[in-house]
């Protein structure tokens, strides 16, 4: 039996994980949750409250216990990581950390793991509140593989898309479209990487359970698509056009907008034996789905 904990396994892409592991008879699934949000798991799982932003609450919750898969999915800091770190020293034989594309900069070639080096990148703590997200994510991750005495792997995800996406991105087009509001797009030529919220689930389950690897991984959907090809799905499902301007007031500024290319090489996690979705086989019709939300 595996003995997992899950923090931030309440919703989207945790919440799927959750449900990817329940499918294994094998897994003891524990969720780590302040007990805000509501779950539909039921006694299928075990509960732990406490938030995990402060640290005495959160070494007090966990106690001795030891387990065999940690999924941290709510690390945003270096500070969070070195608790993290000190807190389930000795307690954990594998560590999952989700990460982000934004450790990378922008750029027209394909990114690779390497050009982050978690290993050599100078920490500093702080809070969350310290950094932005980009250096937020970069130290979160030095600090972990650098401090850590247990394995860690980091996963870096790009954008997540799902029907369940609390954050509504993509909707947020289909809304704008619908109602033929300006959408502010730096560069419609741009091209970019997505990830399905169940496909996330996945890799995280993988990678927890069917791999022994370390280190940073990029995980995202096979292919790119320019910010313009979404709105040519947008508007052919809502039969209106798309008013595209390259800068308009906060409100309707592209989640997506993106000034330069930004997407990742995933050859590693393929090397390793892992087999991504296609996207352009998943998006059109994840806005299909979406768009008859609203017709509905």
């Amino acid at each position: 039996m595996r003995k997992i904990l899950i923090i931030g396994g309440t919703r989207f892409f945790g919440k799927r994980l959750v449900e990817r592991l329940q499918q294994d008879s094998a897994n003891d699934v524990t969720i780590l949750t302040r007990g805000e949000t509501s779950d539909p798991f039921g006694d299928r799982v075990q509960r732990i409250h406490a938030d995990r932003f402060q640290r005495s609450e959160l070494a007090q919750a966990v106690g001795d216990t030891l387990w065999d898969i940690i999924y941290d999915n709510i690390c945003y800091s270096p500070d969070e990581a070195d608790q993290a770190s000190r807190i389930f020293d000795g307690k954990t034989k594998r560590y999952i950390l989700t990460s982000s594309l934004s450790v990378y900069d922008s750029s027209e070639e394909a990114l690779t793991e390497d050009i982050f080096d978690p290993e050599t990148y100078p920490i500093h703590y702080g809070g969350r509140n310290d950094f932005t997200y980009q250096e937020g994510k970069r130290l979160a991750e030095a600090v972990f593989m650098q401090q850590a005495t247990f394995p860690v792997a980091a996963v870096r995800f790009p954008i997540v898309l799902g029907t369940d996406d609390y954050t509504r991105r993509l909707h947020f087009h289909i809304e704008h479209v619908r109602n033929v509001l300006p959408i502010g797009i730096p560069n419609p030529e741009a091209h970019i990487s997505f990830i399905r919220s169940d496909e996330a689930a996945d890799f995280l389950y993988w990678l927890g359970c069917s791999s022994t690897v370390t280190g940073p991984f990029n995980a995202c959907s096979d292919g790119t698509v320019r910010i313009k090809d979404i709105l040519t799905m947008i508007e052919a499902e809502t039969e209106k056009q798309a008013i595209i301007q390259t800068q308009t007031e906060d409100e309707h500024m592209s989640p997506f907008g993106i000034e330069q290319s930004w997407y990742m090489n995933t050859n590693k996690a393929q090397s390793e034996g892992y087999k991504f979705l296609i996207l352009k086989d998943w998006l059109p019709e994840l806005v299909r789905s979406l768009n008859k939300t609203y017709e509905e």
